[in-house]
């Protein structure tokens, strides 16, 4: 006689609480959000279009302000990338490899977390500063890091490049080796491995923390405004553009320019719902199937022996 045949969820079941507590819950987190995203954004948009559309559209095509924009996506366009390959590097020599300094190099990806941006802006002023370490050698050879386009880079990548880092290392540490060493048993070498094996089992992880990356990159106020010496129209990204109007008493102009920014927040946000939904669908897909019926266990004198898989040099044991 089989035993039934069990569907287990992907999911965790609601808690049993009751009804009044998830209802306190429920309306705090509302609450909290209404007063703290919600409003704040419906205020900006308000704001932005208050003086009309004209006025609107006058403040963002302005030379200074298409600048602003123009930098702040030219960063992020480098620095996203640049954190993808370290992020999937770390991630990959964490997760599959024992060695030396290991903890280390967990700890210091987290240091952009623990360090103010400002400080890290100032850290890089120190060295590639006219005053700094290699200062007078970036002169001699007439090169730029500090208030130009390389230090807005260098300084963006700093403060997000613990994002997709942190996203792939407990995914490819959950998933372990198994599936690496079977494939390199079967003739695949590493860049097989790692395009047909490795990659596609955290392809979502991968793309969130790319999004999220980017999101970073493209509201970073203090390090950049460290680096880039606030030169209107030439160094300045949008969060810094933002602020100089704002000083400057131009309201309209600096929501208008806000609600830029804000509507790539939004952008960021739907993005990283249709991710999320889609590794529901996939978890759905796959741990919603009904395992086989159970049967009587055959004895061990029956069951041939599997081969265990060769060990890869320099990767921890199963």
């Amino acid at each position: 006689m089989t035993a039934p045949t069990l569907t287990p969820s992907p999911f965790r079941e609601s808690t049993h609480e009751p009804p009044w507590v998830r209802r306190l819950l429920i309306g705090a987190a509302l609450a909290f959000l209404t007063f703290f995203l919600f409003v704040p954004l419906t205020i900006v948009f308000f704001e932005a279009f208050k003086k009309g559309v004209e006025v609107y559209l006058a403040a963002v095509t302005e030379p200074d302000a298409l600048s602003a924009i123009r930098l702040t996506l030219i960063a992020a366009a480098i620095s996203v990338p640049l954190n993808l390959v370290f992020g999937v590097a770390a991630a990959w020599c964490i997760a599959k490899f024992d060695f030396r300094g290991k903890n280390l190099l967990l700890t210091l990806i987290d240091l952009p977390f623990s360090v103010s941006p400002v400080i890290s802006g100032l850290i890089y002023v120190l060295i590639f500063g006219l005053q700094g370490w290699f200062g007078e050698w970036l002169r001699d050879h007439d090169l730029k890091v500090i208030f130009a386009l390389p230090g807005i880079v260098l300084a963006t990548t700093f403060v997000t490049f613990p994002f997709i880092a942190r996203e792939l290392i407990p995914l490819m540490q959950a998933q372990g080796i198994e599936q690496e060493e079977a494939a390199r048993v079967l003739g695949a070498n590493g860049w097989q491995i790692f395009w047909r094996v490795t990659l596609p089992n955290v392809k979502w992880a991968l793309l969130y923390g790319v999004i999220l990356c980017n999101a970073r990159a493209m509201g970073e106020f203090g390090a950049v405004s460290v680096v880039s010496g606030h030169i209107r129209g030439e160094t300045n990204t949008m969060p810094l553009h933002i602020e100089i109007l704002y000083n400057e008493y131009q309201f309209a102009a600096a929501f208008a320019v806000a609600s830029l920014l804000a509507g790539l927040a939004l952008v960021t946000l739907v993005l990283k719902y249709v991710v999320e939904q889609r590794v529901k669908a996939e978890v759905r897909g796959t741990g919603a199937l009904a395992p086989e019926p159970l049967a009587a266990a055959p004895s061990p004198a029956s069951t041939p022996a599997s081969p265990r898989p060769a060990r890869v040099p320099g990767v921890h044991g199963v």
